[in-house]
């Protein structure tokens, strides 16, 4: 059973659905552009919603068409943006699962490199290991670490050329 318009048409005439094309598509595509940022899938939601409406243009009145199109742009669009997600989580998890495939030997000597690394750090002098962790770790250039610290450059360069040098020798012995 086929809704008509009120003067016999409905939106299955080839001029009816193209005025409703015509008057729809820009604001339809538009509006999906706006809420999900993407021309590429804005335009092909709009036109995927477009393919819907003819195949349900009997059952659709010509003055419907604007809420069925809007109301399937949305509904696909969101779908997609499900999709999207999935598939993300797939290749993240995927990309994860490769990295995890270093040998037991490998484990284990970084295990023992993490520990003798701890070890040569914890056993800096006070004023060394400061400067030490405030450069690698906290990323400060050695203005930045005088400036925090109240000492000169210089100082902080001399304190971390010995840091360095202890730290070389902890790990040519390894």
């Amino acid at each position: 059973m086929a809704l008509r318009k009120s003067n016999g048409e409905n939106l299955c005439s080839e001029h009816v659905f193209r005025d409703v094309f015509l008057s729809q598509f820009k604001t339809l595509r538009n509006y999906l552009l706006y809420r999900y940022r993407d021309a590429e899938s804005a335009d092909d939601i709009a036109q995927n919603a477009f393919v819907k409406l003819w195949e349900n243009c009997g059952m659709i009145l010509p003055e419907q068409a604007r809420s069925f199109l809007f109301t399937t742009a949305t509904r696909m669009s969101l779908n997609v943006l499900k999709h999207n997600k999935v598939v993300e989580g797939f290749a993240l998890r995927s990309r994860q699962s490769e990295s995890d495939v270093e040998s037991p030997e490998f484990l284990i000597l970084e295990d023992e490199l993490r520990v003798r690394l701890e070890k040569a750090l914890n056993n800096l002098p006070e004023k060394r290991r400061v400067v030490f962790m405030m450069n690698r770790f906290d990323n400060l250039s050695y203005a930045e670490i005088a400036s925090h610290l109240g000492i000169s450059v210089k100082t902080v360069e001399k304190r971390m050329h010995y840091a360095l040098l202890e730290m070389r020798q902890i790990i040519q012995n390894i």
